[in-house]
């Protein structure tokens, strides 16, 4: 956030006090941003919860990057609110609109707070039929998931995918999207949330505690796995020479790609972007009726340390959300 004079206005926000557990994420005061040339300032409703908020705080190395308050960053990269400002130069938006989007990524745009500034081009009009919770529950998993299946892995109709953590904030998602592209769909997940796999579209549900997926599920064209280790080269068993990996939270090294293409894979890291036409196909697909974000839990504010902790359970279905204003 830009500095500004101490007598300037104050929001309320919640600061990574340093790093390490849940505990150090702290409620405080901290200059109100404006925004610059192409930005809006968007009143915060809701912010979502995403494992890079609890990777982020625990690591730590933020020190002496430019986009931290004082006291330490604002986590936070799903926000859904309502326009209050416009910078020069902005058409998309005016004051009154009702927006969601994931600003800045990976930059710190303090999504745990009363505003933010951020371009406009990195968010979109938040559909009617949704709420500010719901809506802060898509850009980052949805983004995520898009990005994974569309630009990278570029699904076809009929092809088979394979998600792992089905459930989770991205799985439960990349379900929906996979089954809009007119894919297969195949989900690993505990069995308590098969029913609830089954009721986002998934065509198989396979319980990774009492069965070795590797040995049960064939003909794979595209995995997306956001757990690693082993996984890896379990799943390169069970796709189809041509296929697509996508990992989307570990690092693909030379000698695993090496042993994909051996198999005639291709795998890489993903990270997602801010994209403004990434976003506007997933408002599509929400106003469709085919894709809804799914929201566990519902927090205030206040209580990031605790959403934070049980985050940090993986036990989840669907996504965490802290609400800043009460609609």
């Amino acid at each position: 956030m830009t500095e500004q004079p101490s007598s300037a206005p104050t929001m309320r926000a919640i600061v990574a006090t340093k790093p390490g557990p849940a505990d150090v994420l702290q409620e405080t005061r901290v200059p109100k941003p404006r925004p610059g040339g192409t930005e809006i300032l968007v009143r915060v409703h809701a912010a979502a919860i995403n494992p890079a908020d609890w990777k982020t705080r625990a690591a730590g190395g933020w020190a002496g990057r430019p986009d931290i308050t004082e006291q330490g960053p604002i986590l936070g990269w799903d926000v859904s609110g309502v326009v209050e400002a416009v910078g020069r130069g902005v058409t998309l938006f005016k004051p009154g609109d009702e927006v969601f989007g994931m600003p800045l990524f990976p930059r710190f745009p303090g999504g745990y707070s009363e505003y933010v500034a951020a371009p406009s081009r990195q968010f979109v009009l938040k559909p009617a039929d949704l709420t500010h919770v719901q809506a802060a529950a898509l850009p980052l998993a949805a983004l995520t998931a898009y990005q994974a299946l569309r630009d990278f892995a570029d699904v076809q109709p009929g092809q088979k995918v394979l998600i792992h953590a089905a459930a989770g904030g991205v799985g439960h998602l990349a379900v929906q999207i996979a089954k809009a592209f007119g894919a297969h769909v195949v989900g690993t997940a505990s069995a308590a949330k098969h029913d609830f796999l089954r009721e986002l579209g998934a065509d198989e549900v396979v319980d990774y505690r009492e069965v070795d997926f590797a040995e049960t599920v064939t003909g794979v064209d595209v995995v997306v796995d956001a757990i690693g280790g082993d996984y890896f080269d379990r799943s390169l068993r069970t796709m189809n020479p041509g296929g697509t990996f996508v990992a989307l939270s570990y690092d693909v090294t030379p000698a695993m790609k090496a042993r994909a293409a051996e198999r005639e894979v291709t795998a890489d890291f993903m990270l997602v972007e801010p994209d403004l036409g990434g976003l506007t196909a997933i408002r599509a697909l929400v106003t469709d009726g085919r894709l809804r974000p799914v929201v566990d839990t519902v927090l205030p504010l206040a209580d990031a340390a605790k959403a934070h902790e049980l985050g940090e359970t993986n036990r989840a279905a669907g996504k965490i959300v802290l609400t800043v204003v009460e609609d």
